[in-house]
């Protein structure tokens, strides 16, 4: 009996944590709409999700964290900027021409990662990066620009 109640168990932690993470958006627009209507600042992350190891590490240091689960419900609207570089998660043409727009206006430097927090409006309230801290500091340090 117990060999068939662990795995059901295990399947609902894993629809319930799924059906309450935050997701990410990948369309600035979208992700103004929802900020002012929500009251919350925008997170725009500038990655290489496949080739970059800082944004890789942040990534699993913060943004997969429960704790970052918790602030971004709260205060943030997430928008991911990728620029992958492997064929097998390569982007529609629409989303590389979206994400070259923003990097021409948030991040002209081509900085990875890079972290900009803006208003509603996409005004920006303040810009980092990876931070070898954990990850209390680093939503105290994003936090910093949303005050």
């Amino acid at each position: 009996m117990l060999k068939f109640i662990l795995p059901l168990f295990v399947l609902l932690c894993t629809l319930n944590n799924s059906l309450q993470a935050q997701s990410w958006s990948t369309d600035f627009e979208a992700a103004k709409a929802q900020a002012s209507e929500e009251k919350k600042a925008i997170l725009l992350v500038f990655q290489g999700s496949d080739w970059c190891v800082p944004c890789i590490k942040l990534h699993k240091e913060v943004w997969e964290t429960p704790d970052f689960e918790q602030f971004s419900k709260a205060h943030l609207v997430p928008v991911k900027v990728d620029f992958p570089q492997r064929k097998k998660n390569a982007l529609s043409t629409e989303q590389i021409a979206h994400n070259e727009s923003l990097a021409e206006n948030y991040n002209p430097q081509g900085v990875f990662p890079f972290v900009v927090i803006t208003n509603a409006s996409g005004k920006v309230l303040g810009e980092t990066g990876y931070k070898n801290i954990n990850v209390t500091a680093y939503l105290d340090h994003l936090n910093s620009f949303i005050q």
